[in-house]
């Protein structure tokens, strides 16, 4: 737990020397993990689907509003940072594990009285949402997952793409902090089409730091490379966006998630990098919405939390 420790203390020190600390108001929920940073769409009660999104950092929910505006008028949609990603500061023994970030999920969904909930979800974040599945399949209703790929494919990418320091408890979590800004511009860099614009999205993170953001990518890897298994999860609704311009998962097979999600329909965007719900937010809007239509009725009420 030395890394973790390590992001904790590193995220704090980061939030105390924010140049514009204004910038992290906002609603916090309270988790085992720490105080997760969320932005709801309801107004009090509201009975429609409820659609909830992670970013992959460094992206933060900042980056999500024009897609958030798009779907709100027809669902519920919240969208939050994951503790170690944007204003979601890390408890000292959050260890990114699978079932750390699914009690997290699960925590929020409680935290909002959120009965069920289709998670949209990205990268690694998709497998936590997998976890979550798993361990409360009443509170989910289906997964929309983006650039996510199977375990085992994803820690072979992090092998590939991930420089060994960052790999390494400690060492992983001080590089990562110290050089969190640099990191951030060339992964937006690899992560997007080479004929892409990155300004609006670096500019959007390099705020989200001024504001004393955290992107813990270091204990995120050390934290899915410790992991040895992903069970199959077969009785779920699911949809994989893969984006095949994304030059960091060129040679990632997206069918890989079929080995624990056998039943997920792969829809690929070819005019996309690894955020396709950021970059086609209409289209991507629109493939969501088909996926909701999709889901049988619900048999209770989002609000009747499963015990």
């Amino acid at each position: 737990m030395s890394g973790a420790r390590t992001d904790h203390f590193l995220s704090r020190i980061a939030a105390t020397l924010a140049r514009d600390p204004a910038l992290r108001q906002g609603r916090f929920v309270d988790t085992a993990a720490g105080r997760v940073h969320v932005t709801d769409s309801a107004a009090g009660d509201d009975d429609r689907p409820c659609i909830v999104f992670t970013p992959d950092g460094p992206n933060v929910v900042a980056h999500y509003q024009h897609l958030i505006a798009l779907l709100a008028p027809r669902f519920r949609v919240v969208c939050f940072d994951m503790p170690g990603f944007g204003f979601s500061l890390p408890a000292a023994d959050y260890a990114h594990s699978l079932e750390q970030g699914a009690g997290v999920v699960l925590a929020v969904l409680d935290q909002l009285q959120i009965g069920r909930a289709t998670l949209a979800f990205s990268c690694a974040n998709g497998l936590y949402a997998i976890r979550a599945a798993q361990l409360a399949p009443a509170r989910i209703d289906s997964l929309m997952l983006t650039q996510t790929p199977a375990l085992a494919a994803m820690q072979a990418w992090a092998y590939k793409m991930i420089p060994r320091p960052l790999r390494v408890p400690v060492a992983g979590q001080l590089i990562t902090w110290l050089a969190r800004r640099k990191l951030a511009q060339l992964w937006y860099r690899s992560a997007l089409p080479a004929s892409t614009d990155t300004g609006a999205f670096q500019e959007t993170a390099r705020r989200a730091f001024d504001a004393g953001g955290c992107f813990c990518l270091g204990g995120v890897v050390q934290g899915l490379l410790r992991e040895t298994s992903l069970s199959t999860l077969s009785d779920i609704p699911c949809t994989l966006i893969w984006g095949n311009l994304d030059r960091s998962h060129r040679t990632t097979p997206p069918a890989s998630l079929q080995d624990c999600l056998p039943q997920a329909d792969i829809v690929q965007f070819n005019d996309c990098g690894h955020f396709p719900d950021l970059e086609q937010p209409e289209r991507y809007a629109r493939e969501i919405i088909v996926h909701m239509e999709k889901l049988p009725p619900r048999a209770v009420s989002p609000h009747s939390l499963h015990k």
